[in-house]
């Protein structure tokens, strides 16, 4: 399989999305401001998430939401329904890390990719392999492996690879930021 590579950018506002848009980012990925893993950064609301995802594309430029919390059963209408208006809207792809909530998405709409947030912490093939099966088109890997098991997993499973180039490390396990933040907040 020949590899694409993708420079894809994170966007939290509209300065960020222009800057990123104007200065190569092939696709660009942003939360909500709800049920993003980074809820203490810029997000978009209902309204803006509409005109940051026209943006993008009318300069093509894809754009990937990030539902990537866990998903307690009084939130999943909400979930959904964000899920339905970014889909209604034009968005490529959703980053997702509550298993349930993937599994809806994937059957509400075949033809919207899911992708395998990295709060997902895959670090192995067997992991690859079972979102593959799952109908994931995407797994962001945990952060912490190497060139070498990034190459192993990416040549042996169907399914497209996505690593962190750069960016702030969380301080426990990759993908596992709210607990990293606890740990770090309880040492100051």
């Amino acid at each position: 399989m020949k590899r694409k590579v993708e420079l894809l950018s994170p966007v939290g506002d509209f300065e960020c999305l222009k800057a990123a848009v104007q200065n190569g980012a092939d696709s660009v990925y942003f939360g909500s401001d709800t049920f993003s893993a980074r809820a203490f950064a810029k997000n978009f609301n209902e309204e803006n998430l509409k005109e940051a995802i026209y943006y993008a594309k009318i300069r093509g430029v894809k754009t990937y939401l990030t539902l990537n919390t866990l998903i307690k059963n009084e939130e999943l209408d909400n979930a959904i329904n964000l899920a339905t208006t970014a889909y209604e809207n034009g968005i490529d792809a959703i980053i997702v890390q509550d298993l349930g909530l993937a599994t809806l998405l994937i059957k509400l709409f075949p033809d919207l990719p899911i992708h395998a947030s990295t709060q997902m912490t895959v670090h192995n093939l067997n992991g690859a392999i079972k979102l593959q099966e799952l109908g994931f088109k995407r797994v962001v890997l945990a952060r912490e492996l190497s060139i070498n098991e990034i190459d192993y997993i990416s040549k042996n499973v169907d399914i497209e690879i996505e690593c962190f180039a750069h960016g702030a490390l969380c301080i426990s396990y990759s993908g596992q930021c709210l607990f990293s933040s606890l740990l770090r907040w309880s040492f100051w």
